[in-house]
């Protein structure tokens, strides 16, 4: 058994935890990651990375649908969708390898093993067979250890037929239907992918749209697509429960006037929302404050017992791996002493991946007339954009929402060919206080998709040329 000593230990090596270690390590912190399974996490090997390389698989599904419009004469064609599945798996473990590389550059000690703490300043490293490698003592704890798939009494995950969202990126073929009970980021995303290859697709979703976070126009839009795509939809339904049959499963759910309706599948994926990972690693030792079942922390990312901070999924929403990074960094510079400003979470960009892809920052339409803001809205759809009719993707549409009084940019909500690339601009916009002004007199390249932006916000105080 080891008897070590550190500056910082931090617990999980997901998109936050390891930030969080590289950053304190450059700071002069001795540092040390403690991860249960692959480094990087849930985000790199069964989140973020993987699906984003199977939609990118879907995206060229589509395409061979659709080659003719090309000029393409291909008749016949097929897929290997284990050849699909592995590539995904491929790439995860790529990314997960070169969190190792970062580790030794900037030099952070690594631990494999399941952390207990078991004080303030003591954390035990156990082995797979619960035999303890490791007793460390530390100044400072950071908890990454991210979040699950939330689990509901009544839906019987079983991991088989239905499943997870972990399950859904390892499938050794396409089943040939699905319910997806959930209508977030990760219910459209799969939606999407395995309506790519065949798998006829049900969205459940409770609220009355699907991607209810997004501002009401984007949802609309959305819906537009996947009902063209053949996807049902069904919103204003509650799951009431859903379990394994001898033919697939069913699921059972409860519409808005108060009907039943048993509904029957080959598979079934649980998307519904997750839950903190705060189970077994000893926080009930310490009285850790929690709120809604995520650890409360403050603007610095600190707990309420000295010494011990929280970062990324485990902290509570927004559940997003670059809100996560954010957090590691922001809190590895506290601990090193830096003057720091906290996390600014009206100004993290959410992005869906499906196709049109959807990004946005800032408040939606709804929201700004809710704060009491008299706005200015533009609005510029990709069919008026010369660069999205030559890559066959002019569907969508820019809306960015301006304050009348001063111009100041509130909000920009995109739907159509990459604007999850495009978001960063509107970002930074905001950072810099830029008004719709700044924004529509900045010359953009033509063609390029990014002129949305500009041709938005020029829309929006009645400059608009192209529209």
């Amino acid at each position: 058994m080891n008897n070590l000593e550190y500056d910082v230990v931090v617990i999980g090596s997901g998109p936050g935890g390891y930030v969080a270690a590289i950053r304190a390590s450059q700071l002069g912190l001795k540092t040390v990651c403690i991860e249960k399974a692959e480094l990087g996490g849930i985000c790199l090997n069964w989140g973020c990375i993987p699906t984003k390389a199977l939609l990118k698989n879907a995206e060229l599904m589509n395409f061979l649908k659709h080659a003719d419009e090309f000029g393409f004469d291909i008749k016949d064609y097929s897929f290997d969708f284990q050849k699909v599945i592995k590539r995904s798996r491929e790439v995860s473990q790529k990314m997960s390898s070169g969190i190792g590389f970062l580790f030794k550059k900037n030099k952070v000690d690594s631990i494999k093993g399941t952390a207990y703490i078991k004080s303030r300043n003591k954390i035990e490293v156990q082995d797979k067979e619960g035999n303890t490698t490791d007793v460390i003592t530390t100044k400072n704890l950071i908890i990454a250890t991210g979040a699950r798939p939330r689990m509901f009494e009544g839906i019987e995950v079983d991991h088989k037929k239905i499943i997870t969202s972990k399950e859904a990126l390892v499938q050794s073929k396409p089943p040939k239907s699905m319910i997806i009970m959930g209508a977030g980021a990760i219910g459209v995303e799969f939606a999407y992918f395995y309506n790519a290859f065949g798998t006829e697709i049900t969205i459940v979703e409770m609220m009355d749209r699907i991607l209810p976070v997004e501002d009401a126009d984007i949802s609309k839009e959305l819906s537009r697509h996947y009902k063209k795509d053949k996807i049902n939809l069904l919103t204003n339904a509650r799951v009431l429960s859903a379990k394994v049959t001898k033919d697939g499963v069913e699921v059972k759910i409860q519409k808005q006037d108060g009907t039943e309706e048993t509904l029957k599948a080959e598979m079934a994926l649980n998307a519904i929302g997750i839950q903190a990972n705060i189970e077994n690693i000893g926080m009930e030792n310490l009285g850790i404050e929690l709120n809604r079942g995520f650890i409360k922390v403050d603007k610095h990312m600190r707990t309420n017992v000295e010494g011990i901070f929280a970062i990324g999924d485990v902290a509570g929403p927004p559940w997003l791996a670059h809100k996560a990074s954010a957090e590691g960094i922001e809190c590895a510079e506290f601990i090193a002493g830096h003057k720091t400003e906290g996390i600014d979470y009206n100004n993290i960009p959410g992005c869906t991946y499906c196709n049109p892809q959807v990004a946005s920052v800032g408040m939606t339409e709804e929201k700004a007339k809710e704060a009491g803001y008299d706005i200015k809205v533009g609005k510029f759809p990709f069919t008026a954009s010369g660069k999205a009719h030559g890559i066959g993707e002019a569907k969508g549409f820019v809306k960015i929402i301006f304050d009348a009084k001063y111009g100041e940019l509130l909000g920009a909500h995109m739907i159509g060919p990459d604007v999850t690339e495009m978001i960063g601009e509107i970002g930074l916009a905001r950072t810099l206080g830029a008004t719709g002004k700044s924004i529509f007199k900045t010359i953009h390249a033509h063609p390029t998709l990014s002129e949305a932006i500009m041709e938005a916000s020029a829309q929006a105080f009645g400059e608009a040329v192209n529209i």
